[in-house]
């Protein structure tokens, strides 16, 4: 799967999928076609242009933002109501969107 998901364009991608669904089609049937069904599902990262695809193609961003509020909401422990919880959890949200917007660019749209 990862050989699949570095490839270089979408053609290389369809190429190395293909090749791992025959390789897999007769010892591990299930799996053959649970890789003809799913990943392509997940190509479309590579319609973009290369330099935005390595960002675009992982979830570090989601993991770093949910690291950041459960660490946070671990230290208000426990919460009296939901809404405050969710205030919290916006709180942590809406500053990191201002970090994003005024920190280095993450993904500079016009360098396609």
């Amino acid at each position: 799967m990862r050989a699949i998901f570095n490839a270089p364009d979408r053609q290389a991608v369809e190429a190395l999928l293909t090749k791992t669904v025959a390789k897999y089609s007769h010892t591990a049937s299930r799996l053959a076609t649970w890789l003809e069904e799913n990943p392509p599902q997940g190509f479309t990262v590579f319609s973009l242009p290369p330099a935005h695809r390595q960002r675009l193609r992982t979830a570090n961003g989601l993991e770093r933002l949910n690291r950041e509020i459960r660490r946070r909401s671990h230290v208000a422990a426990l919460f009296p109501n939901e809404a405050s919880c969710l205030r919290l959890v916006t709180a942590i949200v809406m500053e990191t969107s201002e970090e994003w917007l005024t920190d280095r660019t993450y993904i500079q749209l016009d360098a396609a």
